[in-house]
């Protein structure tokens, strides 16, 4: 019976602390490369986060093409947000060649997602210019809310999943 008890007594502790997934896509086109950040429920659609899209450890040694100068290769495009742009309220600058990218975001929802426009590069073997899903594989997000940072991964699907606890306090 006491195990039942301490049973019960877990559950509804974690019951009333809500998952919030953060998901970043990326999507390879050309000329533009996409980010598509969202979230798997709107439960918690009003909490501020700050993502940090780090290409370090990414498969292709990718870099962010931002201006025709620098270490990018052939075509470039400059950061561009093109939806949700009223919910970022701080976004870092991008040089040529960076490979961090961080967006200060006052809520994250399923329904209106934060994307933007860049030009990725591989710096491995390969066509550097056309960068794939699965060179993307390794770069890491990281998300802080409430003082605390979780981290994701690209995997080779071109999606990072962060499991968030958005609406606890």
């Amino acid at each position: 019976m006491k195990t039942l008890s301490t049973f019960s007594a877990i559950a509804c502790l974690l019951a009333s602390t809500s998952q919030a997934d953060v998901l970043v896509r990326f999507i390879e086109g050309a000329p533009k490369d996409r980010f598509v950040i969202s979230a798997d429920t709107n439960a918690c659609a009003g909490v501020a986060k700050t993502v940090t899209i780090d290409l370090v450890t990414s498969s292709g040694g990718l870099i962010f093409d931002v201006t025709g100068q620098g270490s990018g290769v052939e075509v470039f495009q400059p950061f561009e947000l093109t939806s949700g742009a009223d919910k970022v309220t701080k976004a870092s600058k991008l040089r040529d060649g960076d490979q961090v990218l961080t967006l200060e975001l006052s809520q994250v929802s399923k329904d209106m997602p934060v994307s933007f426009t860049t030009d990725l590069d591989d710096t491995q073997a390969g066509r550097q210019i056309t960068v794939s899903g699965s060179e993307i594989t390794g770069a890491m997000v990281n998300v802080t809310q409430n003082g605390k940072m979780y981290v994701g991964t690209f995997e080779s699907d071109a999606r990072a999943r962060v499991a968030t606890q958005a609406c606890a306090s």
